[in-house]
Formats: C-alpha cells, structure tokens, sequence
C-alpha cells in the first residue's frame, strides 16, 4: 500500500506571500490547503506561517481570526510547524517593530530591529534585501551537526545562500535552539531554527531556488515520518 501524501495548511492572515508557498509546494508533491479557518489547522499533518509585513497588523490579524489560539494549540501537538520570515518573528514572546507589542509566545525571546551601518565603502541598509548564506552554528560539534541533519535544513551544506527580505529579526533566549545564523555587515541573526516539530526561518525558502525547494522537500519527508511513527 502506498504512503499517504502528508497535508499542510498555509495560513492566511492576509499578510503573507501564500501563493508562492503553495506553488513550491506544489512543485514537491506537497498537498497544500490555503486557510483562514483554525478548525482546518487540526486536520492536517503540518501548517506553515508565511508572512510579509508589520508585527502589530499580523498579531491583529491571527487574533480577529482566532488563529493565534488555535497556533498554541497546534504548537503543542506532535505535529510540525513552519514558519517563515515575519511569520518567524509571530512565534516570539515581543516585538519592538515601532512600539512594544505581545506576540504568540510559543518561543522565549523577542524580536529587535537590524542596525543600518557602513564598513568601509560597503553601506549596510536596512531592510536587508537579497541573498546571503546561513552559517551552520558550531559546525565542528557532533551535537550541531546532529541538529542540522534533524531540520529541514539537512542534505544542504553550510553557508549555503537563501534570499532575505527583512528589517527585524528574533533573539531567542535559548540559544541552543539555533540551526544557523547569518551575518549582515555587524549584525550577526539567527537565521534558522529548531524546538521539537517546530522550524523557524528568517529567510523564504519560496524565493531561494533549488536549495529553498530542498527545504520544502525535507518538509514533506519530516511530515510523512511522523504519519508512520
């Protein structure tokens, strides 16, 4: 008997690029739902948090849709969560985007504002727009590169380069948590990360080619082994 397809629903909070999301997933066999609705989160195998956009409209969104609640409730189960550019940033305790503002609190920490710099001839601005690489953090360790291999991120090398588009970025308080980080002239973000079924980028897989269809594909393979666990 063949394996069952794994759904996921792509939320849609009115902010996020859902479009390209469904069409990379579409493109890895990945049967994707696009939802407004948190009674369809609990049907589905994963769900994946898009998101462009500013932290205070997003968080009133998901609460006026009822879909903050229903993402704690899913973020407990054994099921997996991807969350992607401001959709990473949703998952954090605060936010200091223009005013302090309370977010889903499903990871401990906050997220804080790029500093827009120059090194040399080199002006660093913010947003920051455009491709960069994700270092592996502690590569040397066996205890990293067991945590690299375990995400979404396994199959891709280290510095591999993702496309950004963003002007804030999370600080978890766990730093054990972390896949990868990214330098951006002085700032130096976590880029990536893992707690339990749940992965968080900063960048968007979406828009990141070959390597970002990676990910989706190691999405589909995580989902289709916890359906058979």
């Amino acid at each position: 008997m063949s394996k069952k397809i794994p759904n996921v629903v792509i939320i849609d909070y009115g902010m996020g690029n859902i479009f390209s999301v469904k069409s990379a997933c579409d493109r890895v066999g990945l049967t994707a739902t696009i939802s407004q609705n948190p009674d369809e989160l609990y049907d589905s195998d994963g769900i994946i948090i898009p998101g462009v956009g500013a932290f205070k409209d997003a968080m009133s969104s998901l609460d006026n849709l009822g879909l903050s609640a229903a993402i704690r409730d899913f973020s407990k189960s054994n099921k997996t969560i991807l969350s992607l550019c401001l959709g990473m940033q949703l998952l954090f305790t605060e936010s200091y985007e223009f005013g302090w503002h309370k977010g889903l609190d499903i990871i401990s920490g906050d997220v804080v504002k790029l500093n827009a710099h120059t090194i040399g001839s080199r002006n660093y601005k913010v947003p920051h727009i455009g491709w960069n690489s994700l270092k592996r953090v502690n590569s040397n360790t066996m205890e990293s590169r067991d945590l690299w291999e375990e995400s979404l991120l396994d199959g891709l090398p280290d510095s591999v380069y993702m496309y950004f588009l963003h002007s804030f970025y999370v600080r978890p308080e766990d730093s054990g948590l972390f896949l990868s980080t990214t330098d951006y002239g002085n700032n130096v973000f976590c880029s990536g990360l893992k707690k339990d079924n749940l992965f968080a980028f900063q960048f968007h897989p979406e828009k990141s080619g070959d390597s970002g269809l990676h990910i989706y594909k190691n999405l589909t393979d995580y989902m289709s082994l916890l359906r058979n666990e």
